[in-house]
């Protein structure tokens, strides 16, 4: 009989919490069985197994990023609400490592279509509408800003920047700066003909 008390919300975020703890990739039933001092048996009853629980903790992430994102952007617009909503994810980073592990979990189409991650293509668009960019270029400045927020965020992490001159953060702050020139100042799109020094 499983525990009473015991729910999946409750050990999603008992399963985040252990994710900051120990690494995303560490997560697994026998090791939240173990932090609850239960039979693993007795936690099937709430996930199904530890693919599950992984889905879970990223569905929850997700979330608590959105709802910082969405906090962090109200009442900003161009650079402060660039600035903002990439400060949000890195110090989210920073804070919580397992959690944002978790967050960048791949998801089946239908979970993804049911979770926050909407939210999150929709506070970035948000963004970029302060440029007036149109698509197709909304979507190439979307995903420009992905990449370099996460990448950059998760390079950090892995200590990639912590042996060199000039400090991380003033990096992390020029590299919003050029974000923020290149957004106002995006290439024309060129066709093939449009090509700059192409030789007829």
């Amino acid at each position: 009989m499983a525990r009473a008390g015991l729910t999946p919300d409750r050990l999603a975020r008992a399963g985040a919490e252990l994710a900051d703890e120990v690494g995303f990739d560490q997560v697994t039933v026998s090791a939240l069985a173990r932090r609850f001092d239960v039979k693993v048996a007795s936690l099937y009853s709430h996930v199904k197994n530890s693919q599950d629980l992984k889905t879970r903790i990223a569905l929850l992430a997700l979330e608590e990023l959105a709802d910082r994102g969405a906090t962090a952007l109200a009442g900003r617009a161009g650079k402060d609400a660039l600035a903002a909503l990439a400060n949000v994810y890195r110090d989210y980073a920073r804070e919580h490592p397992g959690r944002y592990a978790a967050a960048r979990l791949r998801l089946d189409p239908a979970t993804a279509a049911a979770s926050a991650g909407a939210r999150h293509a929709g506070m970035t668009r948000a963004i970029l509408r302060g440029y007036d960019l149109t698509e197709p270029d909304q979507t190439h400045a979307v995903r420009l800003l992905g990449s370099v927020f996460h990448g950059y965020v998760s390079l950090e992490l892995g200590g990639g920047f912590s042996h060199s001159a000039p400090d991380s953060q003033e990096s992390w702050t020029r590299i919003l700066d050029a974000l923020d020139a290149l957004l106002r100042n995006w290439p024309a799109n060129q066709t093939p003909d449009q090509t700059p020094n192409q030789i007829h």
